[in-house]
């Protein structure tokens, strides 16, 4: 962790977080849990606003994943408003809190209004307009977009085409100044909602509060979470720099400049995964075998985690 105590000792909130969260997970269960779907534990959305730009792609090997922004219907005037392509480490906590949700309550629609607000509250993060604003924005961000999945091997190419959310309602704001949109219901497609009860991976509730600051933090621990208890015992696997900065490197023009910010971040995932069996070397990380951050006993009997 790069953040440094502040003067007279006080630890800084960053590093309390990461203390706390260590602590409540040395404990062990029962701690909230939240999930995410396996397929974007592997390939996540952009970290920083693309802009204008109203497609995103990026590809990790033989997979490739393109994001295009829609458009939401706007009640205030009477017809639809293009929104971006979602980012940043706000679209993936609202993501992870959809996906949660409709895991718990078995049911696709997701009661946003006042279960986000509170989610957000949970993680510790600010309820000032500043920061719900953002959260909604992302929200509507995810709700508009379409998500296209390509796998290419041996000179063939299979491709889905998947909406996470079927549909939403929308209301006008209550204060007239208030330029974003706040869906009171979400209501998930039915591919996502099927494919999540067979496809979530299981995170602690802790380790995503004491991350949430950082997207690049919580796509590592989201894909370590998914990754290493599904290494073969005794077979270690390596994954080299480039492979890592491929996956994780996007905005990073040097890959040193890649390679310190990386190993900052792990080192803080590590915090709150203590049981990851991860080794550092010039090469790249080699990845052993380990406990997943959610014992399988834990979960819910109606949610079935990521096969191993």
């Amino acid at each position: 962790m790069a953040e440094e105590t502040p003067a007279g000792g006080a630890l800084s909130s960053t590093t309390r977080r990461l203390l706390d969260a260590a602590e409540t997970l040395r404990r062990g269960p029962p701690f909230d849990l939240d999930f995410l779907h396996t397929v974007l534990t592997q390939t996540g959305l952009p970290f920083r606003n693309p802009g204008e730009a109203r497609t995103w792609e990026r590809q990790q090997g033989g997979a490739a994943l393109r994001i295009e922004a829609g458009a939401v219907a706007d009640p205030r005037a009477g017809g639809f408003r293009n929104v971006g392509v979602p980012f940043g480490e706000k679209a993936r906590l609202v993501l992870i809190h959809l996906t949660g949700e409709a895991l718990r309550t078995g049911s696709p629609v997701v009661e946003v209004e006042d279960s986000l607000t509170a989610y957000v509250r949970e993680l510790g993060l600010p309820t000032d307009g500043r920061t719900i604003g953002t959260v909604k924005e992302q929200l509507a961000r995810l709700s508009a977009a379409t998500v296209r999945l390509a796998y290419f091997a041996e000179g063939r190419a299979a491709q889905v085409n998947a909406a996470l959310v079927k549909g939403l309602d929308l209301w006008a704001p209550r204060d007239p100044r208030q330029r974003v949109l706040w869906p009171s219901t979400v209501r998930l497609s039915d591919d996502y909602f099927a494919s999540i009860q067979n496809h979530a991976v299981p995170l602690a509730r802790p380790a995503i509060r004491a991350l949430a600051h950082s997207a690049l933090a919580l796509d590592a621990y989201c894909w370590l979470a998914q990754r290493l208890h599904r290494v073969p015992p005794g077979k270690p696997q390596a994954v080299s720099w480039s492979a890592l900065r491929e996956q994780f490197g996007q905005g990073f023009a040097r890959e040193r400049d890649f390679r310190r910010q990386f190993r900052e971040t792990l080192r803080t995932v590590l915090t709150v995964y203590p049981d990851a069996r991860v080794e550092e070397g010039e090469e790249g990380l080699l990845l052993h075998r380990s406990r997943p951050p959610v014992a399988p006993r834990t979960v819910p009997r109606a949610i079935k985690p990521a096969a191993s």
